[in-house]
């Protein structure tokens, strides 16, 4: 029966078509190219992230220290 939208016979009609358009020698080619655009995206999604990370860590951190050093004055 089904799994959802995507069945596994979508699947197999699917890689059925692309072996028909690119043929059996560039369905390699294609399938490497895809994957390298995979990885380049997530490499650039993850450096965003990290980038976005320190700059919460640095705002937290600049409103955390004046009631620092408040306390610390008052206990001085």
């Amino acid at each position: 029966m089904g799994m959802g939208v995507i069945e596994p016979w979508h699947l197999v009609i699917i890689l059925v078509i692309a072996l028909v358009i690119f043929g059996p020698g560039k369905l390699g080619d294609v399938g490497g190219a895809l994957g390298r655009g995979i990885r380049e995206f997530k490499s650039s999604m993850s450096s965003e992230i990290d980038e976005i990370k320190p700059k919460e860590k640095d705002a937290k951190t600049t409103e955390a220290s004046p009631v620092k050093k408040e306390v610390s004055e008052k206990t001085s």
